[in-house]
């Protein structure tokens, strides 16, 4: 989607209407190119801070991207907590080899645009406490739903969403990642997961005109979960709804942007305690406007050297082979495409998208225990260092097309390809 620049400019720039750039201000010329033979839908573009021109002189402003007399949607994240913008947002559309001229502007207020993807995370702090929003939380290994008696969290933890699909995180010590199915572009109210008395309801196992749940996880660690291979045998990063007491000392959560064209939040668990070894590890999840996909970024404190890392498919409801698919030189695809939702009601394919270069192949979770039912991608992973892959959704009521098998398999194909093709920025001299 595109904005009229110039109606914008009425509303934030008020009498600067026929001008772009504040009084003063130099407007700044640039190209962004598509290198690959495809044509691309909501390509991220990311413009960093540091390689703006002129960005110092700029302070307290903040860059407008014109296209002609249209202003992409964009948004100027923080992405270090240091309270300053780091880099510019946005998505957008390009022909096979199309290049683009763009024009970058300095406005002081931030425009408001319609909302692509969202974030919703609330807790309470008692059983007879109303759910409110927050923008972080820390749970202990002593506050799991089973030992304070109540669930804590909307939605059992937090849930983020683009135009297209929808996903939420067991933040409740589970730490398994479950799936939201959308019928619209909107974004979900803000009270799913809550009933009318702000108490914390699981209201979102029904049909609603946005959508519903539409996964079942059991003892899996969901769609994109992560867990280490540790002697032969998968340990869970977490415990399931049984325990009372979590193997993770502390598990931070926050969001670190919310945005129109981007939402990211990242989890921190510390002292995960596993096989007489303790480790620290943090998961970044990221989402955009365009695809049935989330991205994330997973990394591992603590390592001995002999551990993998193991990435989730849920494989219940599952009756179907599972493919393997080497997209490219980047990037492998598992995929599995079954009636696998909720009593196997609705076909729907799930995908991980996974790095070629320390992709181990994969295992299967046993059949019961604390981790199972479940595809593990194996991959190597090193101290500190982090791993990006993307988990994938094609439900049936989001497009009918993804009943079929062939065209789940090949949206996910041309996604890898969307992903790896790269757009090239030029600033003018």
């Amino acid at each position: 989607m595109k904005y009229s620049f110039w109606m914008l400019c009425t509303t934030i720039l008020m009498g600067s209407a026929c001008n772009p750039a504040e009084e003063g201000d130099e407007t700044v010329n640039f190209t962004v190119e598509n290198n690959a033979e495809l044509a691309l839908t909501d390509k991220p573009l990311v413009l960093k801070r540091t390689a703006i021109p002129g960005v110092d002189d700029h302070e307290g402003k903040f860059p407008l991207i014109i296209s002609g007399r249209d202003t992409i949607p964009a948004q100027w994240d923080d992405m270090d907590g240091d309270g300053i913008w780091d880099e510019v947002f946005m998505v957008m559309d390009f022909s096979a080899k199309e290049k683009k001229k763009l024009q970058l502007a300095w406005v002081a207020e931030k425009p408001k645009f319609p909302a692509r993807t969202s974030v919703r995370f609330g807790l309470r702090e008692g059983a007879d406490i109303p759910v409110h929003t927050a923008q972080s939380d820390t749970l202990p290994a002593d506050g799991l739903p089973k030992s304070v008696g109540y669930q804590p969290y909307q939605t059992d933890g937090p849930s983020w969403e683009n135009d297209k699909v929808g996903f939420r995180h067991y933040f409740d010590g589970r730490n398994a990642k479950d799936l939201f199915g959308k019928k619209t572009s909107q974004m979900s109210p803000e009270d799913v997961g809550i009933n009318s008395q702000g108490a914390v309801e699981d209201n979102y196992h029904v049909m609603e005109d946005w959508g519903r749940d539409i996964l079942a996880v059991g003892n899996s660690v969901g769609l994109g979960g992560v867990a280490l291979m540790i002697d032969g045998e998968p340990a869970r990063l977490g415990v399931t709804v049984n325990d009372s007491i979590n193997n993770v000392e502390n598990s931070v959560f926050q969001i670190i942007e919310e945005g129109p064209v981007r939402s990211i939040i990242q989890y921190d668990y510390l002292n995960w305690e596993t096989h007489d070894r303790s480790y620290d590890v943090q998961e970044v999840s990221t989402i955009w406007p365009g695809m049935y996909a989330y991205k994330n970024e997973v990394s591992v404190k603590g390592l001995k050297g002999d551990e993998e890392l193991l990435i989730g498919l849920v494989n219940i409801n599952n009756d179907m082979d599972l493919a393997e698919i080497e997209v490219n030189d980047e990037w492998v695809v598992l995929l599995t495409h079954d009636q696998q939702s909720y009593e196997k009601e609705w076909w729907l394919g799930m995908a991980l998208i996974l790095p070629k270069s320390i992709y181990q192949g994969f295992s299967e979770a046993p059949e019961s225990g604390d981790l199972s039912n479940s595809y593990l991608a194996k991959l190597t992973i090193e101290e500190g260092q982090s791993v990006a892959y993307y988990a994938v959704a094609g439900w049936e009521l989001s497009d009918e097309q993804f009943a079929d098998r062939e065209y789940f398999k090949s949206y996910v194909v041309d996604l890898v390809n969307q992903l790896t093709a790269e757009v090239e920025v030029a600033w003018a001299k």
